[in-house]
């Protein structure tokens, strides 16, 4: 197998030739078609997950085929399609596992952080944390569903029942769950970096009803807002755009320092909230509702040993959307 290795945080990740895995009991060895490159792979070469496991193989966003079945592995056979996202594995035993919070048990672990993920031709998932994938996505547009996807799923479950809604970072995230929202009939408003009127027109080409700039007032109140960019500065000014009562969504895993705000702006029973993680739960809901509507996933696609390259226009907001390894094969991009 080939797989993408980061070594030392701060430095590029190193192509190597590895012997083939072999899977172990519960466990499936796949065949990695496709893996999708998520900020959260940014977070982890840049050291600023501190559960991370070095040296480890980046890349959450997987769509394989099963090569092999350990014992024990449930009904997966060879040749099924599956997906892994973010957990790879809880302990189904503490407080957190036992009232339904397994993205919170304190022992998880997450693929491609402290488990080896997918930006390789080959992958190692626990059986019970592989996900079907609806028939009507490739293999392709299936992979950004699996973090943007699913996280941006919970982020919008965890504003609630809100009309209108603001997403802040319009990057792979927030282009599916402007979809979902729209589907769901909700309003949807777009805030982007200043200046970055491409962004701007990618949103609108989706349907947005306002898009503009991070630092401007939506057109009006927003019952929610959802923060997907990992700038803090961005959450004062998301709780100034929310009507009284209405809820602000922190979804990333990483932000980088909130600044010091008048209470004024959190008074009128505002909420500021997180999500961390996902669970297998929300994995079920998202694909049931992807799999009754279309959503449209815009890629770019890379060959594995240009992974460097693709962390790279990621890192620069040169993507719209999100960018794709394509490990079993060179691919234009």
């Amino acid at each position: 197998m080939r797989a993408c290795v980061l070594e030392r945080s701060g430095e590029p990740l190193r192509l190597v030739d590895r012997p083939p895995l072999a899977a172990g009991p519960g466990q499936l060895r796949l065949a990695v078609q496709a893996c999708a490159v998520c900020r959260t792979d940014l977070h982890l070469v840049d050291g600023e997950l501190p559960a991370a496991r070095l040296p480890v193989i980046p890349g959450h966003e997987i769509v394989a085929r099963v090569l092999e079945a350990g014992p024990g592995a449930g009904a997966w056979r060879v040749g099924d399609r599956v997906g892994v996202a973010w957990l790879g594995w809880a302990c189904g035993e503490c407080e957190a596992c036992r009232r339904g919070a397994e993205n919170l048990c304190p022992q998880a672990r997450y693929t491609g952080c402290n488990l080896d993920g997918g930006f390789a031709t080959e992958a190692l998932v626990d059986a019970r944390f592989a996900v079907a994938i609806p028939d009507r996505y490739g293999d392709i547009e299936a992979a950004p569903l699996l973090c943007a996807g699913l996280i941006g799923w919970r982020a919008l479950q965890a504003a609630g029942a809100a009309a209108c809604i603001g997403l802040y970072g319009f990057g792979a995230a927030a282009h599916i769950i402007a979809q979902v929202a729209r589907l769901r009939g909700q309003e949807v408003h777009a805030f982007v970096r200043p200046g970055d009127g491409a962004a701007a027109e990618f949103a609108r080409s989706l349907g947005v009803a306002w898009a503009g700039d991070s630092t401007q007032s939506p057109p009006r109140p927003l019952d929610a807002a959802l923060i997907f960019a990992p700038i803090g500065e961005l959450v004062p000014l998301a709780l100034r755009a929310v009507r009284p009562g209405g809820t602000v969504v922190c979804a990333g895993i990483h932000m980088s320092p909130i600044p010091a705000m008048p209470y004024e702006i959190l008074w009128g029973e505002r909420v500021l909230r997180s999500v961390a993680n996902l669970t297998r739960r929300d994995a079920l809901e998202f694909f049931a509702f992807a799999a009754r509507h279309p959503i449209r996933t815009c890629t770019t696609c890379y060959a594995l040993e240009a992974a460097n390259g693709a962390l790279a226009d990621l890192r620069s907001g040169r993507i719209s959307g999100a960018a794709v390894l394509l490990p079993q094969g060179p691919v234009k991009t």
